[in-house]
């Protein structure tokens, strides 16, 4: 049986190396860990010069990007909805998510939220890539929590079978939807 100990990296592509880490480093605050390059690609041999970067996300968490001179200019998934495909991260608590918030919006950026899920509040932001980032933090109870993991099977069963959304966890998102 496989032992996953943690998530090492996620990688994703990015459009200018420099540019994605300057952005990081400037607006999320992490650290440039390591630049590897090459004119071959080590598992496949081939030949697709690349420059694959690695940012610290805390705690052990690594965020990395590869930029491909030589393959078309990369798009998003023109299938699957901007706000579907995101990376989140997790911030202090309530005062650290508006503080985030003030600060990215005084830099020019975009802020969608802070939205209201229930066991957790965040705030959506896209990356110079168009990836789209989304900033959280945790402010459910166990008790919440406990119901979730109940119901989840029961959730999952129901939505393979009609493809249409389980109302057990509905009580989530109550607050953002008073207004519909």
């Amino acid at each position: 049986m496989i032992n996953v100990k943690q998530i090492h990296h996620v990688a994703y592509r990015c459009k200018d190396a420099k540019e994605t880490v300057e952005f990081y480093q400037k607006v999320l605050n992490m650290d440039f860990l390591v630049a590897i390059a090459e004119d071959r690609v080590p598992s496949t041999k081939e030949p697709d010069p690349y420059m694959h970067v690695f940012l610290d996300a805390g705690q052990g968490n690594i965020l990395a990007f590869f930029e491909l001179p030589n393959s078309p200019e990369m798009g998003r998934d023109l299938n699957t909805p901007e706000w579907c495909q995101h990376i989140a991260f997790e911030v202090e608590d309530q005062a650290a998510l508006q503080a985030a918030k003030a600060e990215l919006e005084s830099q020019g950026l975009d802020v969608v939220g802070v939205t209201d899920h229930g066991i957790i509040r965040s705030i959506y932001f896209f990356d110079p890539n168009g990836h789209r980032l989304e900033l959280t933090y945790r402010c459910g109870t166990d008790e919440q929590l406990k119901k979730l993991a109940e119901v989840a099977p029961l959730m999952l069963e129901e939505w393979s079978q009609t493809k249409r959304a389980p109302r057990h966890a509905a009580w989530l998102h109550e607050d953002e939807f008073k207004e519909l």
